[in-house]
């Protein structure tokens, strides 16, 4: 089968109008590095950040074998896999996390700009400590999520950095010259008592957004143990870290479907002295966790896939709770208070009411029904 940018899907991301697989983006990076990809050996081509698949699939249409990949979140490596079944390029590749083995060596890398800085810090870092003296990284984006700092901090790995033209709203940032390379380390704050670490790309960093921060002065005082203790969708796995340390005797089950965030939920948890009761899993939603299985759910839900803001997402998560409580099981939920989730909790989970309000966020508290 012939690879075809219209065979590309999202799923299992959230799918439809105006939500993308393949856009001029990735079209650009394809573009402005095909010769140079050209003159690859197998093995020596990295892409980083792909969001389904595109530039991978693209890149071993042209020829490339072996190459290594990394993406954030779990639906993008989902999403990779079934669209290389799809368009005949299983095989082509090997997903890896964001380690020394993911670019060592490695004679070019295509890479989508992540929006935050300390994401690209991290990769920069990465691929300067461990590619091929003589590595050339084509970063690319869409022109309104990229800013010059984008360039300052690639100058801070990589010695030379030129600008493409733009096309189509995109822009391309090549780079050359690496230096001053090392190893990801996750940023360390300390917060009420509690030590917050975050790697590059973790939501709020190494701090706690208001909204987990008000689920957290609202959780209760007595957790449900007859079943799992769950942090869904942990970001840097504060509210896991601080059910554990509250509760000395409660083992806890965190999850997140963002590679950062789990390596960052992992060192919170180790920061803060309860490594050995926090348990870290990455996954899409619950997947992992049987039907019926949990007691009391913490969710500060997502409402956006990648740069897509849709509302079609928090829902996903909310039946997925719903699946996994026990009766009489409860999600405790934050939210921006204009979303309203609160009439789809009741429809979805069970009776909902209100814990908490200021002047922007909403706890809830859903009880299966």
């Amino acid at each position: 089968m012939t690879f075809s940018p219209d065979a590309l899907r999202r799923w299992p991301d959230a799918e439809g109008d105006g939500l993308v697989a393949m856009d001029a983006a990735d079209r650009l990076i394809l573009d402005e590095s095909a010769s140079a990809r050209a003159s690859v050996a197998a093995g020596a081509l990295v892409v980083i950040g792909d969001a389904y698949g595109a530039l991978t699939l693209g890149a071993a249409d042209g020829g490339a074998r072996g190459i290594r990949v990394h993406q954030d979140p779990l639906t993008g490596e989902r999403a990779l896999a079934a669209n290389a079944e799809r368009t005949g390029l299983e095989g082509t590749f090997t997903s890896l996390p964001l380690e020394a083995a993911l670019v060592r060596d490695a004679a070019v890398v295509l890479l989508r700009l992540p929006r935050s800085l300390d994401a690209l810090r991290d990769i920069a870092a990465l691929v300067a400590a461990h590619a091929a003296p003589d590595v050339v990284v084509f970063a690319g984006g869409r022109l309104k999520h990229m800013t010059p700092a984008m360039n300052d901090v690639l100058r801070e790995h990589f010695g030379r950095v030129d600008i493409t033209h733009a096309r189509q709203k995109s822009r391309v940032l090549i780079a050359r010259g690496p230096h001053d390379g090392h190893d990801p380390a996750p940023a360390r704050t300390e917060v009420d008592g509690l030590v917050v670490c975050a790697y590059g790309g973790a939501f709020a960093g190494a701090s706690i957004d208001i909204g987990t921060r008000l689920l957290l002065e609202h959780l209760p005082t007595e957790v449900p143990r007859s079943g799992l203790v769950i942090d869904f969708a942990c970001g840097t796995g504060v509210i896991a870290a601080a059910l554990a340390t509250r509760h000395p005797d409660l083992d806890v089950y965190a999850t997140d479907q963002s590679a950062a965030a789990v390596a960052s939920s992992r060192a919170t948890a180790h920061a803060n002295g309860v490594g050995e009761r926090v348990g870290v899993v990455r996954d899409d939603l619950l997947s992992s966790a049987s039907d019926a299985s949990a007691s009391f759910i913490a969710l500060n839900p997502p409402f956006h896939t990648g740069a897509a803001v849709t509302p079609d997402i928090a829902p996903r998560f909310f039946a997925d709770a719903a699946r996994v409580l026990r009766p009489s099981g409860e999600l405790w939920t934050v939210w921006n208070s204009a979303l309203r989730y609160r009439r789809a909790l009741e429809r979805i989970v069970g009776p909902t009411r209100q814990i908490a309000r200021n002047a922007k966020f909403t706890v809830a508290v859903s009880v299966r029904s």
